[in-house]
């Protein structure tokens, strides 16, 4: 690997493009760059998590997930590049079978919050969310490899998962929707 990062500034993305894995120059608004920056937001959002007290086993859960992102950043960052595998969705169903094995069936939808753990890790399964969506949108106009889309929806599902476990740990009472069922009303006169 060497020094890849000696310098850190470029002056080459001042025109409004980026360099893609592979050389290619595009905008910094294509939907390829909004896909991995999506994936890179969202591993921030993760690193963020990982900064809070969390179990031994959620801890190294957390720290993998971090790896794969980066990884899936890569794939998504190279045109035609395959990083992620069927076994790494897998991994992810398998975790979330056994925490959720754990965890009070809901009965109506939860609100983010809870533990700051808890809170880090809901904001985090929105970005997820929105990964997702840019890289479906990606894929629309571009060859993608479809475990990379299946990753991210496996993942946001995980991650509301240890959101929910984290606060069960914690002792913390989930916050439940009590809002006002949605009604379609007639406008008043």
């Amino acid at each position: 690997m060497g020094n890849r990062l000696s310098k850190i500034y470029t002056r080459t993305g001042d025109d409004g493009t980026t360099g893609l894995g592979d050389g290619t120059r595009v905008s910094k608004c294509s939907p390829r760059v909004e896909a991995f920056g999506c994936v890179d937001e969202l591993n921030s959002a993760v690193g963020l998590l990982a900064a809070t007290t969390l179990p031994a086993e959620l801890a190294e859960l957390i720290a993998e997930i971090q790896q794969k992102l980066f990884d899936l950043g890569g794939e998504l960052c190279i045109p035609g590049a395959v990083t992620m595998t069927a076994e790494d969705v897998a991994v992810l169903e398998q975790a979330m079978d056994k925490l959720n094995a754990n965890l009070a069936p809901l009965k109506e939808f939860v609100l983010p919050g809870g533990s700051q753990s808890a809170a880090s890790c809901h904001m985090a399964r929105a970005i997820c969310r929105r990964a997702e969506r840019r890289a479906l949108e990606l894929a629309k106009s571009d060859s993608l490899n479809p475990e990379a889309i299946r990753y991210l929806n496996r993942l946001s599902d995980l991650l509301f998962v240890v959101a929910r476990t984290l606060n069960h740990v914690a002792d913390n009472e989930e916050i439940m929707w009590t809002g006002g069922r949605l009604k379609k009303e007639p406008p008043e006169a």
